[in-house]
């Protein structure tokens, strides 16, 4: 683990990123896909969420070098990411170690980053667990819930249905494929986001409540 330290108003600020943990995640029999646990410790005034972990694949950190590339209209030079092996076996420790330390390197740089820690593709990769096709969305306004409800409803990883995988999988060729597959459950989530704003709301009307039978 590396430490990003940010210097903003003569205020040092850290963020600490690592990648670890890869696990074999298995759409069928014939497909499977690796991904990477991705943990953040911050007290840095760009992130609302000081602690999180989220797991992403090879395939979206590509997306997001794609995204940040695009959002910054080439003003930040962009690190490489360990370049895709043909060859790459889910059983190769050193393949997968070497790779491990490749995206952990890509991320320490991004988040050196001021122009980039504005960018909400980023903190949707980093803090929620939605899938590339709903970050793109959420990062457009296309959902119904904003980036920050995104980042702060993200929790226990939620995986879909085996009908709704055994669909995504059909998208995906080989172990090393740049399509995502749809980790999260949309419903389940705004279950979740429904709940958060029916509590908050009921706090409200209590305090509300309470505070008017205060008074004289």
């Amino acid at each position: 683990m590396k430490s990003v330290f940010l210097h903003q108003s003569s205020m040092q600020q850290v963020i600490s990123v690592w990648v670890r943990d890869p696990r074999i995640q298995k759409n069928d029999f014939w497909h499977a896909y690796m991904d990477y646990e991705i943990c953040l410790h911050t007290d840095s005034v760009f992130f609302t969420k000081k602690m999180s972990r989220v797991r992403r694949r090879f395939s979206e950190f590509v997306w997001l070098r794609q995204r940040l590339q695009a959002n910054s209209m080439l003003m930040a030079q962009l690190p490489q990411l360990p370049p895709k092996n043909p060859f790459f076996s889910l059983n190769n420790a050193q393949q997968i170690s070497e790779r491990m330390a490749g995206l952990q390197r890509f991320l320490e740089q991004i988040l050196q980053s001021p122009l980039l820690l504005s960018d909400s593709c980023l903190h949707l990769f980093l803090q929620s667990q939605l899938s590339v096709a709903k970050m793109e969305a959420c990062a457009e306004g296309r959902t119904r819930y904003s980036v920050a409800e995104a980042v702060q409803c993200c929790g226990i990883r939620r995986f879909l249905s085996q009908e709704s995988l055994q669909k995504d999988s059909s998208m995906s060729g080989d172990s090393d494929s740049d399509s995502s597959e749809c980790r999260d459950s949309e419903c389940q989530f705004t279950e979740d986001l429904a709940l958060k704003r029916t509590t908050s709301d009921q706090v409200g009307t209590e305090q509300a409540q309470g505070s008017s039978s205060d008074s004289p």
